[in-house]
């Protein structure tokens, strides 16, 4: 048989093989089977090569193996073994060009293979700065960023951007430590892996995990638990089941309190078959300020679905209590061919049922394969502001229609898998709630190797003209946690300086807290807080409790949780599956303020309705007090460093009287809900910079 005919037999095999590869990580010499055939192709130096192919005992692989030593001459190769018997099931897939069984394939050898094979050397000094190469007449990328002005850039295949920015974004700028910095504390142990998060009104926390090989707890049918409720008052958490995959899956409030997963990713039965196909999932999990007959009840999936597959999808509620879901890939697999994308939005009910239909939104469109996970906040006029890569826009989803298309935020990738974190800025009826937003960090392509973005772009959308204002992080970072607190300040937590969102591919963990006040002037706003000592990567959370700390948990940047650090692993080890939950005290619960709390704090009315009402709070505040602030806050949907639905709206009062302790504050609720969609909220009290302990309110 000549060259020719053998690459005729074996280019369909290839091309299904390298989408796997692609599926489980965008370049392709970061994948690490452990067993296999390693061949090294083009990297920084000449003579080093570097790819992953499957054994050489699967017979239409064989025919790649050879065919590609045909091609890359003298590459250095190494040969391992894998069980005979999986051997045959990837043949037996290939043959039939069977993706999701080659792809079951691939993940049971990844979880034998490091339950009893040793791990293989491969050569890491030099896996660097990858572009293409080109089997036969095939071109395989390493990294696709693709050709809009959304997408140029360093690192990218499709080179730098023609003409530089009108304005460069900036770099790092130093920030002051703070005077009182807050703390850090280990409280207890998570029991799941914590890739989404949210406060649920009973006070406690839910963590929401992919399928694993392992978590701490098991269930009473003896598989692992893949989610479980974190009770910060006792620290410790109870098992919950599932019946999908919600891995990387998107999320809401409904407006009756229920809190929604939506989206995930496929089934792996031979680890677990009880779960099953997550990607048009609808998971709903109900708790109770006043029912503790809720509490440990597992997620109820009766069947709805979505009306087409989304992993990395991005949730918003709307005025009417309708939910916005947009984006997700179609199968998990290589985002840089549009086939397997999903840049569509979709209507579920208030009742979170889907309409069934996914519309084209051009701005996802657009942007592949930067169009996952995108930042979305509603805006005080009713229509959403769409943040993707480094584009903007207000879209009208009534009409669907882009009313206004903002300029490009300046510096590098802002979102997946260059996440870096967005926050909408406290609303108050002293602007006319016009939304103010913030986006810091994010990185240039999707490998250990990217660099990470120090700056921060921050615009009005609703302003006339609206345009950036550029300002700086002390150092660059990705996926940086951004979380509202009451007192009116933004805590930056967790992320990286080196590295992106994937599987092994963050360096150089980011410890410290920053701390951001947005009513000081640019270039004072940054200041440096508490130092933690645990590295939250890829898959880590942070969300504000009741009493006004923060609890952070999670970092799972491995594909299957790791307990102990591997060093010199490709990809990387170094940084491995953390259990561990921290609690931060922010600086207004530091030392003496702990004891400067309001008390008695009662609410006349816990059923609120967005249209000006008033409604009644008494306290107890500390003796001499001058101030007070009322505020009405939404925790969201927290996972990848977004916080889905965050939102935090200044309540306007009457009736303080400085000094006094015993007050009574009348409180007018916000005008309409585009300002304070429906669902749960929380309201904190906070006199004299400090909160008093938040309680759940719902609003209509």
């Amino acid at each position: 048989m000549d060259s020719t005919q053998q690459m005729d037999n074996v280019e369909q095999p290839m091309e299904t093989y390298f989408a796997i590869l692609r599926a489980l990580s965008t370049r392709v010499h970061v994948v690490q089977l452990m067993g296999g055939v390693v061949i090294l192709l083009p990297t920084a130096d000449p003579a080093v090569r570097v790819v992953v192919l499957l054994p050489a005992r699967a017979r239409l692989l064989l025919l790649s193996v050879q065919l590609l030593l045909e091609v890359m001459g003298d590459a250095e190769v190494y040969l391992m073994g894998l069980h005979a018997t999986l051997l045959d099931l990837l043949a037996d897939a290939a043959r039939v060009m069977d993706i999701a069984a080659i792809h079951r394939g691939i993940l049971q050898a990844l979880l034998e293979a490091q339950e009893d094979q040793p791990r293989p050397m491969v050569r890491v000094e030099q896996l660097m700065a990858i572009q293409s190469v080109e089997i036969g007449h095939k071109v395989l990328a390493a990294p696709f960023c693709g050709n809009t002005t959304a997408h140029c850039g360093e690192g990218c295949q499709s080179g730098p951007c023609t003409g530089a920015p009108t304005e460069p974004a900036p770099g790092p700028f130093p920030a002051p430590p703070a005077a009182t910095p807050g703390s850090f504390n280990i409280v207890g142990q998570s029991g799941v892996p914590a890739m989404h998060a949210g406060l649920m009104p009973n006070g406690r926390v839910i963590f929401l995990d992919k399928l694993e090989n392992y978590t701490q707890i098991k269930l009473a049918d003896g598989y692992y638990a893949y989610s479980s409720e974190y009770d910060p008052a006792t620290n410790t958490a109870v098992g919950l089941s599932y019946a999908t995959n919600a891995f990387c899956s998107g999320g809401a409030f409904l407006p009756d309190g229920r809190w929604l997963s939506l989206g995930g990713n496929a089934p792996l039965t031979f680890i677990d078959p009880t779960i099953g196909d997550g990607f048009t999932a609808i998971r709903y999990i109900s708790r109770s300020a006043t029912d503790a007959s809720l509490n440990g009840q597992s997620w109820s999936e009766p069947g709805n679905k979505l009306s087409t597959a989304r992993w990395y999808a991005s949730a918003q509620t709307m005025p009417d209590g309708t939910i916005f879901v947009a984006s997700g890939s179609l199968n998990g697999l290589d985002p840089t061919v549009p086939t397997n994308n999903n840049p569509t939005y979709e209507i579920l009910s208030n009742e979170g049922i889907s309409s069934g239909t996914s519309i084209p939104m051009e701005i996802l469109v657009k942007t592949q394969p930067y169009y996952m996970y995108p930042f979305i906040h509603l805006m005080a006029d009713g229509n959403l502001f769409v943040f993707v890569s480094k584009s903007s826009e207000s879209f009208s989803v009534p009409t669907n229609t882009t009313i206004t298309s903002y300029p490009d935020l300046p510096g590098d990738y802002r979102t997946y898998p260059n996440t870096g974190g967005s926050v909408l800025l406290p609303l108050s009826s002293a602007d006319n709630y016009a939304p103010d937003i913030i986006i810091c960090g994010g990185g240039a392509y999707q490998d250990i190797t990217s660099p990470t973005d120090p700056s921060c772009g921050r615009i009005q959308p609703l302003s006339p003209n609206a345009a950036w204002e550029m300002d700086s992080m002390p150092q660059g970072r990705g996926m940086a946690e951004g979380t509202l607190l009451p007192d009116g300040s933004v805590i930056f937590l967790n992320g990286c300086n080196q590295g992106a969102q994937g599987f092994g591919l963050a360096a150089s963990p980011t410890y410290r807290a920053l701390i951001y006040q947005p009513s000081m002037p640019l270039g004072q706003r940054w200041s440096t807080g508490a130092t933690s000592s645990i590295a939250r990567l890829y898959h880590s959370v942070a969300l504000l409790l009741l009493d006004g700390t923060l609890m952070i948990a999670g970092s799972n940047p491995v594909q299957m949780p790791v307990l102990t650090p591997v060093p010199n692993q490709v990809p990387s080890e170094d940084y491995v599956t953390e259990f561990r939950v921290e609690i931060f005290t922010p600086p207004y619960l530091q030392g003496d303020n702990a004891n400067l709390r309001p008390t008695d704090i009662v609410l006349s009315s816990l059923a609120l309705t967005a249209n000006g009402a008033t409604f009644i709070i008494t306290l107890i505040a500390p003796s001499g007090a001058q101030t007070v602030q009322v505020v009405l806050y939404h925790g969201g949907f927290v996972t990848h460093s977004l916080h889905m639905n965050h939102r935090m709206i200044v309540l306007d009062t009457t009736g303080w009287v400085a000094g006094a302790t015993a007050q009574t504050l009348t409180v007018t609720m916000p005008p309409n809900s585009n300002v304070a969609p429906p669902g749960p909220y929380v309201v904190y009290c906070v006199v004299d910079g400090v909160p008093g302990i938040g309680q759940f309110v719902s609003v209509s």
